[in-house]
């Protein structure tokens, strides 16, 4: 019944199906065959997120019984049964880490030692590139500096810039791509 893509429109209105008749009639082979498609690519979904082996079995399992659980309050019209089954599955991977079940795989247990500090010789390079780049960005022309100013010092999304400035979103595209090139060149010629 789900052997094609997840992705794909047929699979979409598959799984949505299954979930409801889940929710109506706590129907047992829909629930195995959800099971059956999801179950794994949870846990894949999972282990790409850094989750062991075991604890994304565990997770994965748990979002499962989850889905049978609660699938009446699943609502097809406002999104996809894998998307809500997939952030079933984050949020019940953020709730373990958060109570310190789970230490990503690859991710060692904090250690008891502060960060060393840096060494004198970084601290000037880092002094002697931070004098550079203001250089820079004082040659800038004003139309560069501000979207610059914006979009990476204050974190505004392009879109919010072009809001702000009162021009359109390629526009603010092409001066970001200008000054990084102008100041690519400048950092170059002061190097």
């Amino acid at each position: 019944m789900m052997r094609s893509s997840p992705s794909s429109p047929e699979a979409r209105t598959a799984a949505n199906a299954l979930v409801v008749a889940i929710a109506e009639r706590a129907d047992r082979q829909a629930f195995a065959t959800l099971f059956d498609h999801f179950a794994p690519r949870v846990k894949g979904f999972l282990i790409r997120r850094g989750t062991d082996a075991t604890t994304a079995e565990e997770i994965a399992q748990e979002t499962m019984l989850t889905l049978w659980r609660k699938a009446g309050t699943f609502a097809p019209d406002r999104g996809n049964a894998s998307t809500w089954i997939f952030t079933i599955a984050r949020n019940l991977a953020v709730d373990r880490q958060r109570r310190g079940q789970i230490v990503p795989e690859g991710e060692a247990e904090p250690s008891e030692e502060a960060d060393p500090l840096p060494s004198a010789e970084a601290l000037l390079i880092a002094a002697e590139r931070e004098k550079q780049l203001r250089t820079a960005l004082a040659k800038l022309s004003p139309e560069q500096s501000r979207i610059v100013d914006l979009s990476f010092f204050q974190g505004h999304a392009h879109s919010e810039v072009a809001m702000q400035l009162g021009i359109p979103l390629g526009t603010v595209k092409s001066r970001i791509r200008l000054a990084l090139a102008r100041l690519r060149a400048l950092l170059d010629d002061l190097a």
